[in-house]
């Protein structure tokens, strides 16, 4: 069995489009691929530079509830774009501006879930140097992900972007 580069790629860096097409266009750092990366940074920062210990076993444990919390948020918001059969793609033209549910609420409910999901891992890991990790995680979020998305969906949706985005927080 042998491995094949561009398939890795076309399915974890962008699974909208085909090898070929991969092959052809910029390299395209999906949220999910970031989030994991975080977690990852997170974990292996508390390892090498803990800073400070804030809580230990079992305390650290209430970050489950925030991990679970934020993964079901991030999974609902994905699960309401299928379910009006909008395209979920970061960096693709979106089809239809989504405004009920959790999106009443918050204009980016899935990176919310991410960000909540990586506040509990924080807690669980207990130690102050992770959350250097969630803090770059929003900050990319927030300056680069959402204000290409909204860019593209006031082009796209104009006035009834406007109004709900008026009306409607970026975050919570």
């Amino acid at each position: 069995m042998t491995l094949n580069l561009r398939l890795l790629y076309a399915t974890f860096f962008n699974p909208y489009q085909s090898v070929k097409e991969s092959t052809n266009r910029k390299l395209y750092l999906l949220p999910p691929i970031l989030f994991l990366i975080c977690l990852f940074g997170m974990m292996l920062l508390q390892k090498l530079w803990p800073i400070h210990f804030l809580l230990r076993p079992p305390y650290s444990f209430l970050g489950l509830p925030l991990v679970i919390t934020g993964l079901t948020v991030t999974m609902w918001g994905s699960g309401k774009f299928r379910s009006v059969q909008t395209n979920i793609h970061t960096f693709k033209e979106p089809d239809k501006l989504v405004v009920d549910g959790l999106y009443r609420y918050s204009r980016n409910p899935m990176y919310l879930g991410f960000a909540i999901s990586l506040l509990g891992v924080c807690f669980m890991l207990g130690a102050a140097s992770p959350f250097i990790i969630l803090a770059l995680f929003v900050a990319v979020t927030d300056r680069w992900y959402i204000e290409f998305e909204e860019k593209m969906l006031q082009k796209k949706f104009g006035v009834d972007y406007e109004n709900y985005k008026s009306a409607v927080r970026r975050w919570i």
